[in-house]
């Protein structure tokens, strides 16, 4: 039977090393790994265990003791069968009992020794599987990330999030492109509250609360954005974030968010780092496909994978001019997949104008097709054949 491996740890030599001493095992692999031991670990963990229901974790202590048994704790309240490995340099009895009153069934000790792994793998195999369960009750998040800008990155999310709220999804639309703030104009509004009022009161938020603090779109779904005047800095931190993203997940049903297209910034890190899909967007133009490169790179060495990960190329024209790249070049230079292509279409520019997302309307090719790429985003019906040239 396959063995399928979680890895969190923030220092890449474990999770490389790890990788190495799988290399001779039989039908064992790394499904998923987390480059950030937080307190937002089990919702990526969640994640991927409905994709690899077998799977095993391990956790390396190393980095923050207490940060990473306060994940261990939080990940086993939420998957009681799920088998945990913690591991560490130091195995004392102290480190060892902490571990296991947090929830790990196993401790190896660091630096890895491969008959003592081999060992663990063992008995993770003859461990109890988890017991089949349903889709995890909490919501997923959805971020869609710029190569470059005007990609139309807040468009995509913007109009993403209208879709599911009309599908009846409690949603939640977050603006993480901070200088931007391009969400609320193209749903035509004028919040009288912003994020900087949502980390103020995190403390004590319920959904009452947050509901007051956003605001609704006629389609349905929220939209928490940042300040609007450009000269004033937004006070909301990665750590900020992480605890936001634990209130949106357990009370709606679907987070989109506009992460913009700055990857170095931490709070957009850490909502990549959340979500259950990330939607890289790109064009046919020759410096988006460039910096999608430099993405797709950044992004697997923090821990992303090809599967988390998707392409969208944005503004597709079918029979382009020798100026852009098609659908197979684009393939072969990323060497990914795309997972879906919107078309270029001049209803995208009259809706921007007129301040409402395009699928307002429920009417023509581009609306269709949307609806299309968003049933298959959120795995509503078996993905359709994307094009290919």
């Amino acid at each position: 039977m396959p063995l399928s491996l979680l890895v969190a740890s923030s220092d890449e030599h474990f999770r490389e090393t790890v990788q190495e001493n799988l290399v001779n095992v039989p039908n064992a692999k790394i499904s998923a790994s987390y480059a950030e031991v937080s307190s937002t670990l089990y919702i990526r963990v969640l994640q991927d265990l409905e994709r690899y229901p077998d799977a095993s974790l391990i956790v390396d202590l190393s980095g923050d003791q207490e940060g990473a048994l306060k994940a261990i704790e939080r990940v086993k309240q939420a998957a009681p069968d799920l088998y945990i490995v913690a591991s560490n340099y130091h195995a004392d009895g102290e480190t060892v009992i902490a571990s296991l009153r947090a929830g790990s069934n196993d401790f190896l000790i660091q630096p890895i020794k491969r008959s003592e792994f081999r060992d663990i793998l063992t008995r993770m195999e003859r461990a109890p599987k988890r017991a089949a369960s349903s889709h995890s009750r909490l919501g997923k998040i959805y971020s869609f990330l710029g190569s470059k800008g005007g990609v139309g990155t807040t468009t995509l999310a913007v109009n993403f999030a209208g879709v599911l709220a009309q599908q009846s999804k409690q949603t939640v639309l977050v603006d993480l492109d901070l200088v931007a703030n391009d969400c609320a104009m193209q749903m035509g509004i004028h919040p009288q509250h912003t994020l900087q009022e949502v980390g103020e009161n995190l403390a004590r938020m319920d959904q009452a609360l947050f509901e007051g603090l956003v605001t609704r779109d006629p389609l349905g779904f929220y939209l928490a954005g940042p300040i609007d005047q450009a000269e004033q800095r937004l006070h909301f931190t990665e750590s900020m974030f992480r605890e936001f993203a634990d209130f949106l997940v357990e009370k709606y049903e679907s987070i989109v968010i506009d992460a913009g297209r700055w990857l170095t910034d931490d709070v957009v890190l850490a909502a990549l780092q959340s979500s259950t899909s990330v939607f890289l967007v790109l064009t046919q133009k020759f410096s988006s496909i460039r910096n999608a490169q430099r993405y797709i790179a950044a992004l697997m060495r923090l821990g992303f994978t090809q599967d988390q990960l998707k392409l969208v190329v944005n503004d597709w024209q079918k029979k382009p001019d020798p100026s852009l790249a098609t659908l197979q070049q684009i393939q072969q230079t990323l060497n990914m997949p795309i997972f879906e292509s919107i078309p270029s279409s001049s209803a995208v520019t009259a809706a921007v104008n007129r301040g409402r997302p395009f699928v307002t309307e429920r009417a023509g090719d581009l609306d269709r097709l949307f609806r299309s790429f968003v049933d298959k985003a959120i795995g509503a019906k078996p993905a359709v054949a994307g094009k290919t040239a």
